[in-house]
């Protein structure tokens, strides 16, 4: 007879929310989490909390924080984020290829999934210190992303984690799962080490929720190509592909951009692996109103392609590639007020001078003399006589550069000077298991293995090469929900 119902591997938003749904569902369900309790809730503890979700105006954001001011709600143009919009921006991201199913469950049950953890006692407020700028007097949001779980990252787990409590869902730490137990019947539970000795747990379903291979220096290597072992993670040290290599081991099918995850502009000081006391503090995000520069002295990407959103998730794959994986991100006072709070930070590398000579000067490993000749060129190159915007793609550009920048672009000649020196962080791998709609793992013959569920980083076939920000705690949320309600229901 099994000891539970369900049984959950991992500890984060996946993770919980599909313990939660399973729990509603009537089943008995025990999470395992890989971590000590003081460092547990996966990658989902170190993030901001940026929960991108389908909302159609002002009574849609009220019906998630019913607690906002009069203030609040006055001063703030909140604008709308379509269903149509979520499929444009999911589509141009990741170049079409995001799995059109799993795509169109993520986007159509993104607003009643939050409402749903709602319910579950979770709040949520708008990204203000992210996501908006003061125009006019009013904050105005851009990009499509809004909402915040509230406390970020660590408010999310806390919220989840107490929810998991309150319904009788138990949770075990230092639990780490080592294989599955398979038989030509399907999944029947696991093997898992505690306390320095090794058991069996069954169970009559097993969902698979901890995350992806980031924090495997070897995996990166084999899968992402040579130097991504140099590459910091961005955060938890426990996602080192387990839930990958026992779902493979019992028959599962990859599936996605294997070759492929998310990648930021990292501070260049950072450690091995993220720090909970800083959070997601070292990634620097407002390169948009500035110039990134290599080693070279020269710069190598659009900064302003596109919002934020939807190019930092692949710049920092292009900062490995140059010369020594580091560049350096460059402002004037022009824009100084509009760099995002990781900027202060006490934990940061930054040169300041209010000459560019004695700013390059503190740019460790850049050329000097090629640093100066490219702000000349760029400055030269500047359409001043477009009006700057921050809220929208202005067409503020330069124009007759190797490498033009399209938006944002203003010229770097107000004093004082400010550099920071950024790396590669990593945050998630997109190559996983597959998965059909309703979150079964499927074989390499195309069957679905009984018993055997999947959600959050360790699915592959949602994104490729790049992904819309606020995106992944939304699809670990949804398919955490899709995953719990059919495993407790037998995969129906």
């Amino acid at each position: 007879m099994s000891e539970f119902d369900v049984i959950v591997v991992g500890g984060g938003n996946a993770a919980l929310c599909a313990a939660l749904s399973a729990r509603e569902s009537g089943a008995s369900v025990v999470a395992l989490e890989r971590a000590p309790e003081d460092e547990a809730g996966g990658n989902s503890r170190f993030t901001a909390g940026a929960i991108r979700t389908v909302y159609n105006g002002l009574d849609d954001i009220l019906e998630l924080m019913p607690d906002l001011s009069e203030e609040e709600r006055t001063n703030t143009d909140f604008g709308s984020y379509t269903e149509e919009q979520f499929f444009d921006d999911m589509g141009r991201v990741t170049d079409y290829r995001a799995d059109p199913d799993l795509t169109e469950i993520l986007i159509k049950q993104s607003f009643a999934t939050l409402k749903w953890l709602q319910g579950k006692g979770l709040r949520f407020m708008p990204l203000y210190a992210k996501q908006a700028f003061k125009v006019d007097g009013r904050f105005k949001f851009w990009g499509g992303l809004t909402v915040e779980a509230w406390g970020g990252g660590p408010g999310l787990v806390e919220g989840l984690t107490t929810a998991c409590r309150r319904e009788g869902v138990e949770i075990r730490y230092g639990a780490r799962v080592l294989s599955l137990i398979v038989d030509d019947d399907g999944v029947h539970g696991v093997r898992l080490r505690q306390d320095g000795k090794t058991s069996e747990l069954t169970a009559k379903a097993v969902i698979l929720a901890c995350g992806g291979f980031e924090a495997n220096g070897e995996m990166r290597t084999r899968y992402l190509g040579p130097g991504w072992e140099l590459a910091p993670v961005r955060g938890t040290r426990f996602n080192t592909g387990d839930g990958i290599r026992m779902a493979m081991d019992a028959g599962a099918s990859p599936a996605g951009n294997w070759s492929g995850c998310h990648a930021v502009a990292w501070d260049r000081n950072a450690p091995e692996f993220g720090d909970l006391a800083v959070g997601d503090g070292f990634q620097k995000h407002s390169y948009p109103f500035g110039l990134i520069i290599n080693a070279d002295g020269r710069r190598f990407v659009d900064e302003g392609a596109d919002f934020r959103n939807y190019t930092y998730a692949k710049y920092g794959r292009e900062i490995l590639n140059q010369p020594r994986q580091f560049a350096y991100q460059l402002f004037d006072q022009k824009v100084a007020h509009l760099l995002r709070d990781e900027y202060r930070i006490r934990q940061v590398t930054k040169a300041q001078s209010d000459t560019l000579e004695g700013l390059v000067a503190q740019m460790e490993g850049v050329d000097a003399e090629q640093f100066v000749q490219t702000i000349g060129e760029y400055n030269a190159a500047v359409r001043t006589d477009i009006a700057f915007d921050p809220t929208v793609k202005d067409g503020r550009r330069t124009e007759g550069l190797a490498v033009d920048k399209t938006n944002w672009a203003n010229t770097i000649d107000e004093p004082p000077f400010m550099a920071f020196g950024v790396t590669c962080g990593i945050t998630f791998t997109f190559g996983g298991v597959r998965i059909d709609n309703e979150t079964r793992v499927i074989d390499t013959d195309g069957v679905a293995i009984p018993g055997l569920y999947a959600a959050g980083e360790l699915v592959g076939g949602l994104f490729y090469f790049n992904y819309p920000g606020g995106t992944g705690l939304m699809s670990g949320a949804v398919f955490g929900r899709v995953a719990g309600r059919t495993a407790s229901n037998g995969g129906e």
